[in-house]
């Protein structure tokens, strides 16, 4: 579904936000105030890049111990008491799970985890291998002493199994953001027993997100980003308000185009309409999602693409497919990344 028309670009709207020394967005272009007090345009950097971020989470410590027994109550309401963490399973959709226990110092506790990985628990057992779905044997037969997981990842009636098999089993909230990332962080390090060093990566996580929004430019363009979603032929959906993405471009300096598009989803299909009303600077993709397509050129063939700044210019940033929206500890040095490829420092 497509958002309404991209608002016109008028002299004379352009004019009331120069005397206003209002940021305006322009295809291609953007404006930032200077100093002086004049508005000054600084142009978008075009072409494809890569942001990149080391995707080994480091820990808070490396030789925590963890104060058990510990009871909590999960994001489901059901209040659970963990008394040992030698073996975890780690659930959830994006990895982030998996990321803070080992950020937490606990990596090494590890005995099962969803598809996302990082090299250092590549060779932990994925028990969803076949891409969200669990299997209660197959979790049960890693004699996991607590299951950490969520709600986007099931089915529900699997994760219920495990619990009345008498393994204990926390659920944590499933939404991703910017916001919750401190939280999220203290409410799995409360779970297995070692809160203060939750509370010392949340601190730290914070830290490192509030020194990736001072590094963007003093004076930098606003570039108007797409997300898109991408899984070959079968999956193209451009992201829109609650997309995650929609966070860390806003952080960036950016503008969310679904947003700017009038989008009411997280997601929506892409269609020539959506993606020349959105009109981005920049599309933000997964690496992988881009290589599904065929890379830059199949990426050019999609829907409207060709026909929006981003597609006539080759403004492609992509960033790998296991960080990007985790949403946890490594969540400052992601935003970090963004903000390095919205403005290349060596090109501006």
């Amino acid at each position: 579904m497509a958002g309404p028309e991209a608002p016109t670009r008028s002299a004379a709207r352009l004019l009331t936000a120069l005397l206003a020394v209002l940021t305006v967005a322009v295809v291609g272009a953007c404006s930032s105030p200077s100093t002086g007090g004049e508005t000054v345009e600084t142009e978008v950097v075009t072409g494809p890049r890569t942001a990149v971020v080391d995707a080994e989470p480091e820990p808070i410590t490396t030789d925590p111990e963890p104060a058990l027994p510990a009871t909590v109550r999960g994001a489901d309401g059901v209040e659970t008491t963990i008394t040992d963490v030698s073996r975890i399973v780690a659930a959830d959709r994006s990895g982030t799970l998996a990321q803070t226990v080992y950020a937490l110092g606990l990596g090494d506790n590890l005995v099962g985890r969803s598809t996302p990985s990082f090299p250092a628990i590549e060779d932990v057992p994925n028990v969803t291998p076949g891409g969200h779905g669990l299997n209660a044997e197959a979790i049960l037969d890693l004699n996991p002493t607590v299951v950490l997981t969520d709600t986007s990842i099931g089915p529900l009636a699997v994760q219920e199994q495990i619990r009345a098999a008498g393994v204990p089993v926390v659920f944590v909230d499933p939404e991703r953001s910017l916001d919750t990332v401190a939280a999220d962080i203290e409410s799995v390090a409360a779970a297995l027993g070692v809160p203060e060093e939750g509370r010392a990566l949340a601190d730290r996580t914070l830290a490192e997100i509030d020194a990736a929004k001072d590094s963007i430019p003093a004076e930098h363009p606003e570039p108007t980003v797409a997300f898109l979603y991408l899984r070959g032929s079968a999956i193209k959906m451009l992201g829109g308000p609650g997309s995650g993405a929609d966070a860390l471009i806003a952080a960036a300096g950016g503008r969310d185009a679904g947003v700017l598009a009038g989008l009411d989803s997280e997601f929506v299909p892409i269609t020539s309409e959506a993606m020349i009303a959105s009109s981005p600077d920049i599309i933000l993709v997964m690496t992988h999602s881009l290589e599904s397509v065929g890379g830059a050129e199949g990426m050019a063939r999609l829907p409207g693409v060709a026909q929006t700044p981003a597609g006539k210019t080759g403004t492609i940033v992509d960033m790998d497919d296991s960080i990007l929206l985790s949403f946890g500890p490594q969540s400052g040095r992601v935003l970090a990344a963004l903000v390095e490829a919205f403005y290349p420092a060596d090109e501006s």
